[in-house]
């Protein structure tokens, strides 16, 4: 149900939270504006997802009346309230954190998307999980970005999570064959410490060669708010932006 309270002076020009994140907002998009004509793609724009987590419903209902239509969310379970609460607004929801097997079920009942797959036993879970809910509810194909790890060290590596490089063409063909799912692409996250422009080109690179094995799986999700020019110039089709847009984790009290 609506929230009275963001359809009227609440919510609306008046609204410093509103207003706040309305700025916010078109510096972001400024930036991809410019990076991405920097790129010459200025016609190609990524698909900005605006990353959630930790925020209430009521930001995001504010976003969504100011054009947003893609977020992102990393815990199913605040996801999953969000989802319910904000049906009315619309919203394509991403899931983009580490995703355990047993909330597969849960996670494609929102979920358009699914950006961290990373191992074989996610992508047999998701696929029952898919396969019941599109017979269930008639869902559409669940799009799955394999989540490539970047980091040449595999401790700090396995913190971000990730298949390895050498992996993304076995998963992708299980994710190819399973009925309810669509492999989208690649995704990763820059490793800390080190150029994301050396991160990204090397993401181009795996990205490359799933296309030539997979031609529709040409989806880059890559960039956050610290590093969105860099993954714009490497290519990225959707951006995963959450602190510039939104502001600090609110505080728990």
């Amino acid at each position: 149900m609506t929230d009275p309270a963001l359809n009227d002076g609440g919510a609306g020009a008046g609204d410093p939270r509103t207003a706040e994140l309305a700025g916010r907002l078109e510096a972001v998009r400024r930036r991809i504006s410019v990076a991405a004509a920097a790129a010459g793609r200025a016609d190609r724009l990524p698909t900005l997802i605006v990353v959630t987590k930790f925020h209430p419903a009521e930001d995001i209902r504010r976003l969504a009346a100011l054009g947003v239509t893609d977020v992102g969310e990393n815990r199913d379970q605040e996801a999953a309230g969000k989802a319910e609460i904000l049906a009315d607004c619309a919203l394509t929801w991403h899931f983009v954190g580490q995703l355990q097997t047993k909330k597969a079920k849960s996670v494609v009942r929102y979920a358009a998307a699914v950006h961290s797959v990373d191992r074989p036993q996610l992508v047999d879970a998701l696929a029952k999980a898919a396969q019941n809910e599109r017979a269930a509810a008639g869902r559409a194909p669940l799009d799955c970005f394999i989540q490539v790890n970047l980091d040449d060290h595999t401790d700090a590596g396995a913190q971000r999570g990730g298949a390895d490089p050498g992996d993304v063409l076995l998963l992708a063909d299980r994710i190819a064959a399973a009925e309810g799912l669509r492999l989208a692409g690649v995704m990763a996250v820059a490793p800390l410490g080190a150029p994301p422009e050396t991160a990204f080109e090397k993401l181009a690179g795996v990205s490359a060669r799933l296309v030539a094995h997979h031609p529709g799986a040409a989806a880059i999700s890559a960039g956050m708010s610290q590093d969105l020019e860099a993954a714009i110039a490497f290519g990225a089709t959707h951006l995963r932006i959450g602190s510039d847009i939104l502001g600090s984790r609110p505080a728990v009290g």
